[in-house]
């Protein structure tokens, strides 16, 4: 959700209702931003100056499979490192995930990285291109709090827009969990946590203190720099009922923007968000079929999740494409 500052999310009882959870309507200020679901251009690459394949800040990598199981024993001290196409043909249902098979076994997050394993996690969805409440200051996903162009970085809608509106849709094994409709530019597997180092200014002025790989580089080099995240792009293992997927933070949310005892500390802190089910992350569609959540638009309980560095993520549809685009 976006918090003017942050990322996205939904509501109880499946589909969202109410104000949003994220935090990138903060970037653009209070203003209402307009932008065409089906007209939006494609941001170029000249910015990064990367190649014809190494478009807008993404790198592509090889198109392995994935997944696994993860280990829900707390480490209490958090260390370390870390960073950041498709066409398809399935059908998009609005109501509820089909159980999707489980991707191929692959390693859980290590428990000697040091960073703390959180369990019983709820979960909510979110996607690129969603705006499930226009008068909220963070119920948009046109642009996260890392990226005020989300929506043209990314390509699209990362869903459907057959109903006028970008919906979110069912993902298949089969396409490695890609968005149906469209090729994205970046990592369909992204979520959001609760802590904006960006736009929010008590996250922002503690994050050396908080965030486990300040003290290393790139990071180290950015102190005090409003401009660089510490957050974006870093990667995430997520274990739900036996399987295990990967994704990218590439917003902040849902509900709060400065849970940094939850999102870093030890001893499997709560969220401090009360809201959707007391949600601690969003997710996106890629996500919400890897795992095999139970609907697909709604709350799932049962998450464990844990940082990874980036050298711990195994080969799966998640490194089809990585994100390594920063802050605009």
């Amino acid at each position: 959700m976006t918090s003017v500052g942050g990322g996205g999310g939904s509501g109880s009882g499946g589909a969202r209702s109410g104000g949003r959870r994220t935090a990138g309507l903060r970037r653009l200020g209070a203003g209402a931003v307009v932008l065409g679901l089906t007209g939006a251009c494609l941001a170029g690459c000249s910015w990064f100056g990367c190649t014809s394949s190494e478009c807008d800040g993404t790198l592509a990598t090889g198109s392995p499979s994935a997944s696994g199981s993860a280990s829900p024993s707390a480490s209490r001290t958090p260390t370390a490192s870390g960073t950041p196409s498709a066409t398809a043909t399935a059908t998009p249902s609005a109501t509820a995930a089909p159980a999707p098979p489980a991707p191929a076994p692959g390693p859980a997050p290590a428990p000697g990285q040091g960073y703390p394993v959180h369990t019983g996690i709820v979960a909510t969805t979110f996607w690129v291109g969603e705006i499930f409440d226009p008068n909220a200051a963070d119920g948009s996903q046109m642009f996260s709090t890392y990226d005020s162009q989300w929506f043209q970085s990314y390509g699209g809608c990362d869903g459907t827009t057959a109903g006028g509106s970008c919906e979110t849709e069912a993902r298949s094994a089969s396409n490695d969990y890609f968005p149906t409709q469209m090729s994205p530019r970046e990592n369909p597997f992204y979520l959001d946590l609760p802590f904006d180092d960006i736009n929010n200014a008590a996250a922002f002025a503690r994050r050396d203190q908080v965030v486990p790989w300040a003290d290393q580089e790139p990071y180290a080099s950015h102190h005090g720099d409003q401009g660089f995240s510490y957050m974006k792009n870093r990667w995430v293992a997520l274990t739900l009922n036996g399987r295990t997927c990967y994704a990218q933070n590439q917003d902040a949310g849902p509900g709060e923007y400065d849970d940094a005892e939850y999102v870093f500390g030890a001893g499997d802190v709560r969220p401090l968000n009360a809201r959707y089910g007391g949600a601690g992350m969003d997710v996106s569609p890629a996500v919400v079929g890897c795992l095999g959540f139970s609907e697909l638009n709604g709350e799932q309980g049962g998450i464990t999740w844990q940082f990874v560095d980036d050298s711990a993520v195994p080969a799966g549809p998640w490194t089809r494409i990585v994100t390594t685009s920063g802050v605009q």
